[in-house]
């Protein structure tokens, strides 16, 4: 079995007429066919046959087929962004009477598509502790789905999706795990019996803070049922969003190692900063996640995000913020710069302010996305931004 760079250089199998091993940006919106009946239209490898850009595109479908692979599972779809996955997803899944499961903690704009489509939907939402034991005690008959990020955001906890795929019926309730934080470079859920892995390719996989998509990868058959909603829908990922993408996981694998390694060196500064009151990443052995992040992570790297806060008051928060200069103020993680929110302003503004209490979730609390930068510039930029 080839190894993941490999894969993600050469796992899109595109060929063409002069040769090209780069699959290139195919733009057309319409492509000729004869009679499909007859097969003399042209067919993609899932069985569809090429008619329209809305159902297929070339370029889209050799990116798919690379995340297929990363995850080791059987295909993928890409979709023009990570909630256009995540609401297909829901919409195909989830019918009346259902009701999901899922942590207290996650990416607050999922919260707030459950919240809009729940009451339409006539689906029960059951939000518990971001921990593997709450999760599997909150499984009823009625529970269709559970839908989670192994490392939460914006404080890393870490769910043993171990300990969820020793305990529950898999047949019965569908697992689907947004594997952004993590990418298939340390987890592969499929592994942890879930049915479906979600990226927002917009992170890591683009890498570059230029692209956004999403993408939903699997077994053939859901894959194939979820091809039919992005087509009624519209929400496949256009041919040079979906290019971009492509070339970016070339270096997911390189690029994910650096990230990872200066978020450690950064962590284990901050940690010991006068001025920081926490620091919230596994990677750290103090950390009370480590343990099981070691156990399930493929290799020791924990990712590039680092939730610290600053003992002070919410202003205090706000003039290191300004005094940033090489970290960028903005959203968004997985780019090659580095970047600072405050996450009760920005990601997690739709979660319920109890439940952010409950996770310490508090005004005093900063995300750092770790970047490509030299690591001694990225903890220079910090200090001097922490001297207020």
């Amino acid at each position: 079995m080839a190894g993941l760079s490999t894969h993600a250089i050469h796992g899109h199998e595109h060929r063409d007429d002069v040769g090209s091993h780069i699959p290139p940006i195919y733009l057309s919106v319409v492509y000729e066919y004869i009679d499909y009946e007859l097969k003399e239209a042209i067919f993609i490898d899932r069985g569809n046959y090429l008619r329209y850009g809305r159902e297929e595109n070339p370029t889209t479908r050799a990116l798919e087929r690379v995340v297929a692979k990363l995850e080791v599972v059987e295909d993928a779809l890409a979709f023009n962004s990570g909630m256009a996955a995540i609401s297909t997803v829901f919409i195909w899944g989830l019918k009346p009477g259902d009701k999901i499961v899922l942590p207290m903690e996650l990416y607050s704009s999922t919260f707030a598509l459950l919240n809009n489509i729940a009451p339409k939907l006539n689906i029960k939402i059951e939000k518990v502790w971001p921990s593997a034991e709450a999760i599997v005690e909150a499984i009823d008959r009625n529970t269709s789905m559970v839908f989670l990020e192994v490392m939460t955001n914006p404080t890393n906890k870490v769910i043993d999706i171990d300990y969820i795929y020793r305990h529950i019926d898999l047949d019965r309730t569908m697992l689907v795990v947004d594997n952004t934080f993590t990418t298939p470079i340390i987890l592969k859920p499929a592994k942890y019996g879930a049915r479906l892995v979600i990226h927002s390719m917009t992170k890591y996989f683009g890498g570059h803070n230029d692209v956004v998509g999403g993408v939903v990868a699997g077994g053939r058959k859901d894959i194939v049922a979820l091809w039919d909603w992005r087509r009624m829908l519209g929400g496949i990922l256009q041919p040079f969003e979906a290019y971009m993408n492509y070339r970016g996981i070339k270096t997911l694998e390189i690029r994910f190692e650096k990230h990872s390694n200066n978020a450690k060196a950064v962590a284990e500064y901050l940690a010991n900063h006068s001025k920081v009151e926490e620091v919230m990443y596994p990677g750290l052995q103090s950390d009370p996640y480590h343990g099981i992040a070691k156990k399930l992570f493929e290799k020791p790297l924990f990712g590039a995000v680092i939730s610290f806060k600053i003992k002070g008051s919410y202003q205090d928060v706000i003039s290191f913020m300004k005094r940033l200069k090489i970290i960028k103020r903005c959203p968004s993680l997985g780019g090659t710069e580095s970047m600072a929110v405050i996450p009760t302003k920005a990601g997690a503004m739709f979660i319920e302010p109890e439940h952010r209490l409950k996770l310490g979730i508090s005004e005093n609390l900063v995300r750092l996305s770790i970047g490509l930068e030299n690591v001694d510039d990225i903890i220079e930029d910090l200090s001097q931004a922490l001297n207020f």
